[in-house]
């Protein structure tokens, strides 16, 4: 799986606003995130208009305006984000959420000798990245379980 420039810039910025906001509490503007992981604002603007329309921040306005997350980043997976940003994450189309009917994809779907591998494999991706929260994204950064994190969801 590749993931997208607006995969990454969306995961760095959403750890970034959760950082600000842990220690200040106080709504974070775009452009400092932008500023803070150099990242283009109208990207980001683009970025932070998704996560806003799937709950995950939540913008205020005003001259101390900015932006907060819209829940406890332990109630925020980075399947979530990564799904939002990314689309459908399967290694392969056969087991893809863009094709409910595995014959859609390809017409061996259902006799592949191989489908099995993607689908534990797509079982798995999927798994991993429902089971890390943007809390354990922040516990890894301020060094608090990266080989608890690591062996924990592989």
């Amino acid at each position: 799986m590749k993931v997208s420039k607006r995969t990454e810039y969306g995961l760095r910025a959403i750890v970034t606003l959760a950082e600000a906001v842990a220690t200040s509490n106080h709504p974070l503007p775009l452009r400092q995130i932008a500023e803070m992981e150099s990242i283009p604002e109208a990207f980001l603007d683009q970025i932070f208009a998704l996560l806003r329309r799937e709950g995950l921040v939540q913008s205020v306005r005003g001259a101390n305006g900015g932006y907060l997350l819209a829940r406890a980043p332990s109630d925020i997976s980075m399947g979530q984000i990564i799904k939002l940003l990314e689309g459908d994450v399967a290694p392969i189309g056969c087991v893809s959420d863009d094709f409910p009917l595995p014959e859609e994809f390809c017409s061996k779907a259902r006799s592949c000798s191989t489908r099995s591998v993607w689908v534990k494999l797509n079982d798995s991706i999927l798994r991993t990245l429902d089971g890390i929260s943007l809390a354990d994204v922040l516990a890894d950064a301020q060094g608090e379980g990266v080989e608890s994190l690591s062996v924990m969801h592989l």
